[in-house]
């Protein structure tokens, strides 16, 4: 998975826009995310390395486009085109755009979409039933060879099955995040679930949502657990014979794109490669937590150490230029600054090097909590001993 955020910032237009976690992050580092402008990394699909070669690659997964706005925003009306340019130049790519102005599309798309470009699926968002009736006509009827729907937040039981007949071939739903999320209740997913199921369309739930309902009991779940938990759940649904947007991967991968976070990592053993390869860094393999270090954490609890390094992330690496980068994490006084270098998230030009983030585009809010978790399985695996086993990574 990649994103590509031509331009950032949004104008909230429905009931699922009410607790956006791009206003949510924004407001913590004190910017107005009503405010719409180009982002530095406008160009980068056709941006290269120093080899010459594209930054965005096939091998690494589809490319969502616009995560921090909507592509089919007005205030982007003048940018567009050279977005579909070079869509059009990059068909190596897979291109997903997610959007609640689907009644926008006919008017921003360029002259030669005829039936759509090969390489881009549109998914339209229905977070209630009001919204479903109001965009699933206009999207049905529209010329777009891949068609996905996002029920995210979930915020009531959505009736889907008129629209879902011939052109909708995947459905996810998830519950709202942050700490003013609304509920999500589970009998929701599970309806949806049947309806995707009847009309053998794909389904994946992908999070909890913070406030869950289950079998009449309301959860508070944390973040960190919200996808895992969903995934547990074992209720994805794959039709016989689908096959994903991203067509050189196995028909599984389509859901593997919608988990993000530290699930997703532990599926993909993402972690132990990363750290298989950072070992045989000599300057990152010189770190390791003090017994002063261990006792803060022991101190502290992990709980208290994450909300450390989510803050650290937050106002010190997820700006686009950060203030002062390349000197913004300290050596040593925190088991977080430690973790920092010993993982290489300790500023953007090392996240770009070992972590394929680009630098010179804000982080979104999976690049942070991916940084975080990378830095908490450091921590852990220093903790409990496994940072320094023989034949783990010596960090």
């Amino acid at each position: 998975m990649q994103i590509w955020n031509p331009w950032h910032g949004c104008r909230k237009i429905s009931p699922g826009c009410k607790n956006c976690y791009v206003y949510r992050r924004d407001e913590s580092i004190g910017k107005d995310a009503s405010h719409v402008e180009k982002t530095v990394n406008f160009d980068l699909p056709l941006k290269r390395n120093r080899n010459r070669e594209y930054k965005l690659l096939p091998e690494d997964g589809v490319v969502y486009a616009c995560m921090t706005s909507d592509f089919f925003l007005e205030e982007a009306d003048s940018w567009r085109q050279d977005c579909w340019d070079m869509i059009k130049e990059r068909k190596d790519l897979e291109f997903i755009i997610i959007t609640k102005r689907i009644e926008r599309f006919m008017d921003c798309i360029p002259a030669d979409w005829g039936m759509g470009y090969d390489n881009v699926t549109v998914c339209c968002t229905c977070e209630n039933q009001e919204r479903a009736d109001g965009r699933m006509p206009v999207f049905l009827s529209l010329p777009i060879k891949r068609k996905q729907v996002i029920c995210e937040p979930m915020l009531e039981k959505i009736d889907l099955s008129p629209y879902l007949m011939g052109q909708i071939d995947f459905v996810i739903c998830g519950g709202e995040s942050g700490k003013n999320a609304r509920l999500c209740d589970y009998d929701w997913i599970l309806d949806m679930r049947r309806q995707c199921i009847g009309h053998n369309v794909a389904f994946h739930f992908k999070q909890t949502g913070a406030v869950f309902k289950k079998d009449g009991k309301i959860y508070r779940i944390e973040r960190k657990y919200q996808i895992g938990q969903a995934a547990k759940a074992g209720i994805d649904f794959v039709p016989e014979g689908y096959v994903p947007v991203h067509r050189s991967r196995p028909v599984y991968t389509q859901m593997e794109f919608m988990l993000t976070g530290q699930e997703k990592r532990e599926q993909k053993g993402c972690f132990q490669e990363l750290f298989d390869r950072l070992a045989q860094s000599e300057f990152r393999s010189r770190f390791h937590l003090s017994e002063k270090d261990r006792e803060y954490v022991l101190a502290k609890g992990m709980g208290v150490i994450r909300s450390h390094a989510e803050d650290f992330v937050s106002k010190r690496l997820s700006a686009a230029h950060p203030d002062k980068d390349g000197k913004q994490t300290p050596m040593r006084g925190h088991p977080v600054f430690l973790a920092q270098h010993a993982t290489a998230t300790c500023c953007r030009g090392c996240i770009e090097k070992w972590h394929k983030i680009p630098q010179g585009i804000e982080l979104d809010a999976g690049q942070q909590e991916y940084l975080v978790d990378v830095m908490m399985e450091w921590i852990k695996r220093q903790m409990d001993g496994t940072g320094k086993a023989k034949n783990a990574c010596k960090l």
